[in-house]
């Protein structure tokens, strides 16, 4: 398989702390890798990092290929790389029907006209029904995004990820927060995104990661502390004694 994302000594400081420290990560065209850590390991400094929200003090990104490091967010996800977010980032007057025509408008470059498109394009609805079907909100599209519940405002964000037609998505803990009673819809999307998406997942959630994952890498003091399949990583005892322990020990990953 080929290599889609890929870093190079990626580091990162804020004055003397080392946030991210020489990281070389390499993400295979089509994979289901899951980045794990403890709170602090620099998990989602590294997210950052690929996504261009902050700068790196040295090292080198790189998106099939070419030399990202420099790019701003847009450009990044204008080359196919999006990500969704610990915390929401949604239009709460806005319905999931309306969103998703701004966000396929603004995809195709006539999002200067998306209310007149969402009535008149019919590619567009046709897109924004599909997008809903995937991601398990027919039954709330005509419903402001305020008022739904927090798994379907989760489900919302993936969808609108999803539109943006990602070459790799990068889901930072789709599960964060939700009611355990609304995790399965979120289980099963994850579980059925597209095979064409690359797909790096950060979670807390052992469950949903040696669900998806077939690759796991694991962030430790902001560094790569392990990699492997997730039954390596499941066996390793070294990282279950820094990080998953008794919550992994005595499972049926162990």
């Amino acid at each position: 398989m080929s290599i889609v994302l890929q870093t190079f000594n990626l580091t990162r400081r804020f004055g003397g702390l080392v946030a991210t420290n020489d990281v070389s990560l390499t993400v295979e065209r089509g994979a289901r890798q899951a980045l794990i850590g403890p709170n602090g390991a620099g998990k989602t400094t590294l997210i950052n990092l690929l996504t261009g929200v902050i700068p790196p003090s040295s090292g080198r990104i790189e998106l099939e290929g070419e030399d990202i490091t420099a790019l701003p967010v847009h450009a990044r996800a204008g080359r196919g790389l999006v990500r969704t977010f610990q915390i929401n980032q949604l239009f709460p007057e806005m319905t999931p029907a309306e969103a998703l025509a701004v966000a396929i408008s603004e995809r195709q470059r006539i999002g200067s006209s998306w209310f007149r498109a969402l009535g008149r394009r019919g590619e567009i609805m046709d897109e924004c029904g599909a997008w809903l079907e995937q991601c398990n909100l027919t039954d709330v599209m005509d419903r402001r995004t305020s008022v739904l519940p927090y798994g379907k405002q989760r489900l919302l964000e993936i969808a609108l990820a999803l539109a943006a037609k990602p070459r790799v998505l990068l889901l930072d803990e789709p599960v964060a927060g939700v009611p355990d009673g609304e995790r399965r819809e979120i289980l099963d999307t994850v579980a059925a995104l597209p095979d064409d998406v690359t797909i790096l997942l950060i979670e807390h959630d052992m469950d949903l990661v040696f669900s998806f994952a077939n690759r796991i890498s694991v962030l430790v003091n902001g560094a790569v502390f392990a990699e492997g399949s997730n039954a390596d990583i499941a066996r390793d005892p070294r990282v279950k004694a820094v990080y998953l322990g008794e919550e992994l020990a005595g499972s049926a990953y162990a």
